[in-house]
């Protein structure tokens, strides 16, 4: 399979000063990269490390200390890693954060519900801001990368939204979130952590049962007059896939797509994936399909055959094998219903 040719990280040689007052920087120097095992060297510790994030150079010194995260992606990545302590804010919840990390959610400000201003960001005096969606970082959101680093601050972006050909993961794929884990756990210096979240993913997904017939399903995650649907390279793909279900756009050359209503009523899934979220839920989706004369008569819709998944564990990150688990145990109970 192609896999993105995102540079991994490398260790630095030794550097001459840090900069007072800022524990991680940014720089704007291109690094040329090395073996993607090299900084990982010292479990548990942390070597200075260079990478190539989405096209841009981030350099990171010692470990970040004020962290603001944007998304929900990016805030349970370091949740899931323990690194709790270095969160001075989050933005742009996109749901509730599993019962395991509430409490450690609560004790850290949000910023924003959507992507913070520069202002509000730059006054929680943050060394790293890592974000969900490259469209996080912009002129008038939280600041363009480049302007950012200009001021000490390191950023960093999910390399699974990465969209630049040659970054953006095709297809996407569990070993691509493995690395993500692996990346960001270096960066903080708690490799041995990134191993021990990986090693417990893997078990979810070696448990997972598989439907013992072969099962299509439509990826419903919003839209009215036109549905905006799972497609075949990016995550409702690799969940699907991970899942034993078959995707009905899985010929479709992109991560999420917009379809005709009427290309969904020829295909007639056996199950439809809902994605749940607080603009748009799994019940008003629900509403929609059975109120149209034309959907209300698919077989899925007919026999209420749904499944969910929060929208926080549609896009990649620490909760896919979740979502794999979660989707698999609830087409088998309505195997068995």
């Amino acid at each position: 399979m192609p896999r993105t040719t995102r540079r991994p990280l490398v260790p630095l040689v030794a550097v001459a000063a840090l900069a007072l007052g800022l524990s991680a920087c940014a720089s704007d120097a291109s690094g040329s990269a090395s073996s993607p095992t090299a900084a990982a060297s010292q479990p548990g510790g942390f070597a200075p490390v260079e990478l190539d994030n989405c096209g841009t150079p981030v350099t990171v010194d010692a470990p970040p200390e004020r962290v603001v995260t944007v998304k929900s992606t990016s805030t349970e990545m370091l949740l899931a890693l323990g690194l709790e302590d270095r969160l001075v804010g989050t933005a742009f919840a996109d749901g509730p954060v599993p019962e395991q990390w509430a409490d450690a959610y609560d004790a850290v400000p949000v910023v924003s519900d959507k992507v913070p201003g520069q202002e509000a960001l730059l006054a929680l005096e943050p060394d790293f801001v890592y974000a969900g969606w490259e469209s996080n970082f912009s002129a008038d959101g939280a600041g363009d990368r480049s302007g950012l680093a200009a001021l000490g601050i390191a950023t960093y972006v999910s390399p699974a939204a990465c969209k630049e050909e040659g970054y953006q993961p095709d297809p996407l794929t569990f070993d691509v979130v493995e690395d993500e884990i692996r990346e960001v756990a270096s960066l903080f210096g708690v490799q041995d952590r990134a191993e021990e979240l990986i090693a417990a993913q893997r078990d979810t997904l070696a448990e997972v049962e598989q439907p013992a017939e072969a099962t299509t399903a439509l990826w419903y995650s919003s839209g009215t007059d036109s549905p905006y649907v799972g497609a075949g390279i990016g995550a409702p793909q690799m969940i699907m896939d991970a899942a034993g279900l078959t995707n009905l756009f899985a010929d479709v050359h992109d991560t999420w797509t917009s379809v005709g209503w009427e290309q969904v009523v020829a295909a007639d899934p056996d199950v439809i994936v809902l994605v749940d979220a607080s603009w748009n839920t799994a019940d008003s989706k629900i509403a929609l399909l059975e109120s149209n004369p034309a959907t209300s008569q698919l077989t899925a819709v007919r026999d209420g055959r749904y499944v969910t998944v929060p929208f926080a564990a549609t896009e990649a990150g620490v909760r896919n094998a979740e979502a794999v688990a979660s989707i698999a145990e609830q087409v088998a109970a309505l195997d068995e219903g």
